[in-house]
């Protein structure tokens, strides 16, 4: 397409025309959303009582084991084709060496069993990432205040391989390790698990924007510092583009960025320059932004749409949304 169309003078050229009626603006609409866009984040907890709707993320709540099974047959019922697990965890049994990231029996895989129990057929991603066992509340191993990359990495390719053998279908590698797709994709390999997929978080910023999420996972009052040594400066536009080249380059076979909305640049940039699927994340913070502003009557739920299509305008093939039952209920 050339980057000057050729338009005629008014009035012979009247772009109103084609925004006259409905039928009209449906044969030139340029972007599509579908349920089969959509990525539902849920939370599981072995905590009891507190599978419970999440103060800073209203509308949104913590499922069991045995509830989030139902949680996957409304999902596929409305064609949403995958759901992330993220778990919420007994703050009593995180340590800081988070051996229980790799326990087969933790809550996570428990889940991953429930759901592929209950709808075969459901995609099912996961987190990859120390922070929902590790009494720090960081990604990775941390010792004398220093996160360890190489000590972080052996431990995530053992949470990977026993999610794998829970049944995952796609890893989600969060926690911004350096050199830990590459290992990844070796270990599943090597132990067999070479149809999992790889979603790389590859261009994971070190946002303001995740606040709410830990609160759902019961990160919040662990974490000691911050994640600035590991997440992506806000600033830099190079340093993600890096990220992504490498984690391609060491075997993922999608990449995300996240945040989402305000990371729209990034997310046209990875999709143009690399051409490999890419997704982004509507994080808790924007979803709690938004959904807040609609309770408060500030603005319709119209603008929820308006958001996940500004995505796919940005070149992502998918996203993760908290929004996601409620939008593919809309479209159906």
């Amino acid at each position: 397409m050339s980057p000057h169309p050729i338009l005629a003078p008014f009035p012979m050229s009247r772009p109103r025309r084609l925004r006259r009626t409905q039928g009209l603006r449906d044969m030139v609409t340029e972007t599509g959303l579908s349920s089969k866009d959509l990525i539902w984040p849920v939370f599981v907890t072995e905590v009891e009582g507190a599978d419970i709707e999440i103060p800073s993320m209203p509308g949104v709540s913590r499922y069991t084991v045995d509830s989030v099974k139902g949680a996957a047959e409304q999902a596929a019922k409305l064609g949403i084709p995958a759901i992330c697990i993220f778990p919420h965890s007994d703050e009593a049994l995180r340590t800081e060496t988070c051996e229980r990231a790799w326990d087969p029996d933790n809550i996570g895989n428990r889940a991953i069993r429930a759901v592929k129990e209950a709808v075969p057929e459901m995609l099912v991603m996961t987190d990859i990432a120390l922070d929902p066992y590790n009494a720090n509340g960081h990604d990775g191993i941390v010792r004398n205040g220093i996160i360890l990359n190489d000590e972080t990495v052996e431990c995530l390719e053992r949470m990977a391989l026993v999610q794998a053998e829970a049944g995952a279908d796609i890893l989600g590698p969060s926690d911004m390790m350096d050199g830990r797709i590459g290992a990844l994709r070796r270990a599943l390999e090597k132990r067999g698990h070479k149809d999992v997929a790889i979603m790389s978080y590859a261009a994971k910023y070190a946002s303001g924007f995740y606040g709410p999420f830990r609160d759902a996972v019961g990160a919040a009052g662990r974490l000691v510092g911050d994640k600035k040594t590991y997440q992506i400066n806000p600033a830099n536009r190079e340093e993600a583009m890096r990220c992504v080249a490498r984690d391609l380059s060491e075997g993922a076979d999608m990449v995300m960025v996240k945040p989402g909305m305000p990371y729209l640049d990034i997310c046209r940039e990875v999709r143009d320059r690399f051409g490999a699927p890419t997704f982004a994340y509507q994080v808790s913070g924007e979803y709690a932004m938004i959904e807040g502003a609609i309770r408060q009557g500030w603005l319709s739920r119209d603008v929820v749409t308006e958001s996940l299509l500004a995505f796919r305008r940005a070149g992502c093939d998918g996203i993760l949304t908290y929004f996601a039952p409620q939008v593919a209920e809309a479209l159906a």
